[in-house]
C-alpha cells in the first residue's frame, strides 16, 4: 500500500487524485479505511474532493458522498462533471437525494434534478420541503439553455419606497443567504422591477435619500425564455454582472448571474463545436453507446449520400488515372490541404457566430477577406506542394498539383466562412453539421477537381 500522507491538505489531495489514475481500486480502499481524512478533506476543498471522485468507480464514489455532511455532499456534488452528478444522484435514495439537492442553490438542484429520471425526480420533489420543491419545480418549466434555466432567484429585492440607509441595513442582512450582491434590484408592492442599483453606488449615496432618484431606471431585462445566446451578448454589450429576468408583465422573477453566463457561453461554444462536425449537441465522451449512435448516424448517412459526389466525379475521371497512375497518389494531397483550409476557415466563423460577432452588414467584408486570406495561402502552399510533387512526378505533373492545391485552397477557405453564413442568413443553426458540407466541396474539388484539371492539362 502506497503511503498517502503529505504536509498539506492540497498536496495529500494531488496525490491520491494522481494515484486514482493508475490504481482506483487502491485509492477507493485507502478512503474507505480513512473516512475521517476523507470527509476533512472534502471539507477542505471540494473541488479537489470532486476530482477524485471522478477517478473512482460510481459505486465508491456514491458511497463516499454519502458519508458526507448534507452540505459536504452537496458543495462536492457541485464540483462534479454534470453527467456524473445525475448518475451519482441516481444511485441515492429519493430520502438521501432530497436531503443533499436541498442543501443546493434552487437553480444548482434543478440541473441535476431535470436530469433525473421521471420516477426518482417525482420522488425527491415530494420529500423536499414545499418551498425549495416549488422553486425547483418553477425552474423546471425553463428550457436549460435559456434566461429562465440559468437564473438564480435569490437576489437583492428592495422596495422603492425606503432610503438608501434602510437599502444598506437590509443588504447587509440579505448578506447571510445570497450569494451575489453585484446588483440591488428596486421593485414595487406588486414585485415588478423599476431599477436597478449596483452594491457600491449603494454605499456611497447619502442615507437619506430615496431609492427612486439613485437608481438606474428601466434596466436592460430578458424573460425567462430569452435564449442563453441572447442573455451572453446583452451581458458583454452593456458590461453588466448579471442581468434581471422577469415576466412579460415586469414581475422580477430572478437574475442570471455572471458565472452562470460564462458556463453558458462555454457551454454554447462546445454544442457548437460538436454540431459542426455532426455530432449531437448534448453528447459527450460519457453519453450512452445508444445515445451517441443515435446522434451520429443520421448525419454520418447524410456524409455517405454526399460523397457519392465525389465518387462520380472520380469515375467520370478514372480514364486519367489509368493513363498516369501517379495522379492517384497525389489526389489525397490536394484533397487533405483544402479540407484542413476550411476546417480552419469554419473554426474562426463558428466562434464569431458563437458570440453573435458578425452583424449582417460586415459579411461581405468577412467573405472577401477569407477569400484574400485563401488566395495567399493557396499560392504559398500550391508553391510548396509543387515542390513536394516533383520528388514523385514531372514538372507538368507537379504544375497540376501546385495548381490544384491553389485552386482548392481558395475555395476551402471561402466555404469554411460561407457555409455557417449562408445556413444563418436561412434560419437554421450556423453549426448544422457545416464539416460535413465544407468536406463535401473540398473533396469534390480537390479529387474531381484536380482530375479534371490534369485532364484539360496533360492530355
Amino acid at each position: 500500500m502506497v503511503k498517502f500522507r503529505l504536509r498539506t491538505p492540497r498536496e495529500h489531495a494531488t496525490h491520491l487524485r494522481t494515484r486514482a489514475k493508475t490504481d482506483p481500486r487502491e485509492v477507493e480502499g485507502y478512503l474507505d479505511s480513512h473516512l475521517a481524512e476523507w470527509t476533512a478533506l472534502a471539507e477542505a476543498d471540494p473541488a479537489d474532493a470532486a476530482d477524485i471522485l471522478e477517478e473512482l468507480g460510481e459505486d465508491a464514489a456514491s458511497d463516499l458522498l454519502l458519508e458526507l455532511t448534507s452540505q459536504g455532499a452537496a458543495e462536492v456534488l457541485d464540483e462534479l462533471r454534470s453527467d456524473l452528478a445525475v448518475d451519482l444522484v441516481e444511485r441515492f435514495s429519493p430520502e438521501a437525494s432530497a436531503r443533499i439537492l436541498a442543501a443546493l442553490t434552487p437553480m444548482e438542484a434543478a440541473d441535476i434534478i431535470g436530469h433525473l429520471g421521471a420516477e426518482h425526480r417525482d420522488a425527491v420533489l415530494e420529500i423536499m420541503a414545499d418551498d425549495m420543491s416549488n422553486t425547483v419545480e418553477s425552474l423546471l418549466q425553463y428550457p436549460p439553455d435559456s434566461a429562465g434555466g440559468l437564473m438564480t432567484t435569490k437576489v437583492a429585492a428592495l422596495p422603492v419606497t425606503i432610503t438608501a440607509g434602510q437599502a444598506i441595513e437590509a443588504v447587509r442582512k440579505m448578506h447571510e443567504v445570497l450569494e451575489d450582491l453585484s446588483y440591488v434590484y428596486i421593485v414595487d408592492d406588486e414585485q415588478r422591477l423599476l431599477g436597478v442599483l449596483s452594491f457600491r453606488d449603494l454605499v456611497f449615496n447619502p442615507p437619506e435619500v430615496g431609492l427612486e432618484g439613485v437608481m438606474v431606471a428601466h434596466p436592460v431585462t430578458v424573460t425567462p425564455f430569452t435564449d442563453r445566446e441572447e442573455v451572453a451578448e446583452l451581458t458583454t454589450r452593456y458590461n453588466l454582472f448579471g442581468l434581471p429576468v422577469v415576466e412579460t408583465n415586469g414581475r422580477l422573477l430572478g437574475m442570471v448571474t455572471t458565472e452562470a453566463v460564462i458556463d453558458a457561453v462555454q457551454q454554447e461554444a462546445s454544442e457548437d463545436f460538436a454540431t459542426a462536425m455532426g455530432a449531437g449537441k448534448s453528447e459527450t465522451p460519457y453519453s450512452s453507446i445508444s445515445q451517441s449512435v443515435r446522434n451520429r448516424i443520421p448525419w454520418l448517412a447524410v456524409n455517405l449520400v454526399l460523397a457519392l459526389g465525389t465518387l462520380e466525379a472520380i469515375s467520370r475521371q478514372s480514364g486519367v488515372i489509368a493513363n498516369l497512375p501517379v495522379l492517384a497518389a497525389l489526389m489525397p494531397l490536394v484533397a487533405t490541404l483544402g479540407g484542413n483550409a476550411g476546417a480552419q476557415s469554419l473554426a474562426v466563423t463558428i466562434r464569431a457566430l458563437a458570440t453573435d460577432d458578425v452583424p449582417r452588414s460586415e459579411i461581405p467584408g468577412i467573405l472577401g477577406r477569407q477569400l484574400a486570406i485563401g488566395a495567399l495561402s493557396g499560392l504559398a502552399i500550391g508553391t510548396l506542394a509543387f515542390a513536394v510533387s516533383l520528388t514523385r512526378a514531372d514538372v507538368s505533373v507537379a504544375a497540376v498539383v501546385g495548381l490544384a492545391s491553389f485552386t482548392n485552397l481558395v475555395i476551402a477557405t471561402s466555404a469554411g466562412s460561407g457555409i455557417p453564413l449562408l445556413l444563418r442568413s436561412l434560419g437554421l443553426d450556423p453549426a448544422l453539421a457545416s464539416n460535413i458540407f465544407v468536406t463535401l466541396i473540398t473533396d469534390l474539388t480537390g479529387f474531381g477537381g484536380f482530375l479534371a484539371m490534369a485532364s484539360v492539362l496533360l492530355f
